[in-house]
């Protein structure tokens, strides 16, 4: 009876998809071969409507996109970026059969206590508070059914998605943006994974003391089911909306710059999605880091090019950003197209060029580059488009997703001064000899 209702609601989630989807080809396909004009933005509010009450991955690829600068064009990404990650939660009988498909029938002996109520939903699943046997308090993040099959729609839906959007804008060719968002999600799916990227983070950030990561317990983890150790902490935009001083405010945009970007530097890694639900605020102003689904490993050269294009706009070394570029990935490098890239390069890098107290940005824009991805996108129009390396996807996805969390905090501090202090001693062979030692120490397979 239960599959039954899953398929059914299934079927019901891929219907509205569809709607949404087949909104969009329709609404494209006339403005392109009759010549009627439709709005942009009340048709991506329309879209976010459609996706906003759904759970799986195209609402987490929707936030995803919206933070990737040029992916969407601006409408579309103002609107999905105000999805939410807490979706309604799944009720008391759906999470019985699915913790007794994870841990058996006498799964409730195993824990001293374990709450009704989901702490929080998102996407891919929910978490519920609990009490292990030991007394430790724990969060439990289960798996909503079927993720397999969703993901394997999902994924079309996006495709098709991404070729309507490629006919009318040629700015970002999104073949290679899908494929690395298909492995990230899958990648997502496996919470043995997940957990291997806890433990990972636990050994990369052991001496951050105002950065705390949870410890994974293996004895109640699944492939769908993983329990970790309860983090207490409250919402960033909690936080901000209490208006706390400037120096507070100063020390969580410090702590989670290091959070982010120790790993890189030191060890080529990076969490992939900085979205605000992803970390919280505990009482004495350090943070918690939390959700290792998705991680993302890089060559150590590729770190090196990031270093080696701030040396470039720097110094205005065209030779060296060129070199950068290609380390990335970049292909058939014009002189048109150096200059659109460096157009955006400069925006990224300026609070890391500047040496001095500032904002993350001069604009007052709640919006992080906003402007600035719009100019270069009719820039690449121009030109007739680009598509971006893999593996530039989430690093570009990282930074400017910080850069807005830097925006709504307000934070005023010396970026220049925490970018050196990470990257002066910078020695791609012991970047390569600790990112190995990482590896080995969570367990994980690099090639």
């Amino acid at each position: 009876m239960s599959d039954n209702k899953d398929l059914g609601t299934t079927a019901r989630r891929l219907a509205k998809v569809g709607v949404a989807v087949g909104g969009v080809a329709a609404r494209v396909a006339g403005e392109k071969y009759l010549g009627l004009k439709f709005d942009k933005l009340v048709h991506a509010t329309d879209l976010k409507e459609a996706l906003g009450g759904l759970k799986g991955p195209l609402m987490k690829v929707a936030q995803i996109l919206s933070t990737i600068p040029n992916a969407l064009p601006e409408e579309y990404s103002s609107q999905l970026a105000e999805l939410q990650a807490n979706a309604p939660s799944m009720g008391w009988p759906f999470v019985k059969r699915r913790m007794t498909t994870e841990l058996g029938d006498n799964w409730s002996a195993k824990f001293k206590e374990f709450s009704k109520e989901a702490s929080s939903a998102a996407s891919l699943g929910q978490v519920h508070k609990g009490v292990s046997l030991d007394g430790e308090d724990v969060a439990c993040k289960l798996q909503y059914p079927e993720m397999d099959s969703v993901v394997r729609s999902d994924l079309r839906q996006l495709k098709l998605i991404f070729s309507i959007y490629k006919r009318y804008d040629k700015a970002i060719n999104p073949e290679r943006i899908y494929d690395e968002l298909a492995q990230r999600l899958w990648e997502e799916l496996d919470y043995e994974l997940e957990t291997s990227h806890m433990t990972l983070y636990n050994f990369m950030l052991k001496n951050e003391v105002t950065v705390h990561v949870p410890k994974p317990i293996s004895k109640l983890s699944t492939k769908r089911l993983l329990t970790m150790t309860w983090l207490e902490g409250e919402p960033l935009l909690s936080v901000v909306k209490r208006e706390p001083s400037l120096e507070t405010r100063n020390q969580i945009a410090l702590s989670m710059f290091r959070a982010w970007y120790v790993p890189f530097y030191y060890y080529g890694i990076i969490h992939g999605d900085p979205h605000l639900g992803n970390y919280t605020v505990r009482k004495d102003n350090s943070i918690n880091l939390l959700d290792f689904g998705c991680v993302r490993v890089f060559r150590p050269g590729f770190v090196r090019g990031v270093i080696d294009l701030y040396s470039a706009l720097k110094n205005d070394d065209m030779d060296l950003a060129i070199s950068a570029y290609e380390t990335w990935g970049f292909q058939e490098l014009s002189q048109e197209l150096i200059e659109v890239l460096n157009m955006w390069a400069k925006f990224v890098y300026a609070p890391l060029l500047d040496d001095r107290i500032r904002p993350i940005q001069d604009s007052k824009s709640r919006h992080y580059g906003a402007e600035v991805a719009l100019e270069v996108r009719k820039e690449l129009n121009k030109i007739g488009g680009i598509a971006p390396p893999p593996e530039f996807v989430l690093m570009d996805r990282a930074a400017v997703g910080l850069g807005s969390v830097f925006t709504h905090l307000e934070a005023e501090i010396n970026w220049h001064d925490l970018f050196h202090e990470l990257i002066n001693d910078f020695n791609e062979k012991e970047v390569q000899k600790r990112q190995t030692q990482a590896l080995k120490f969570a367990g994980i397979k690099f090639n």
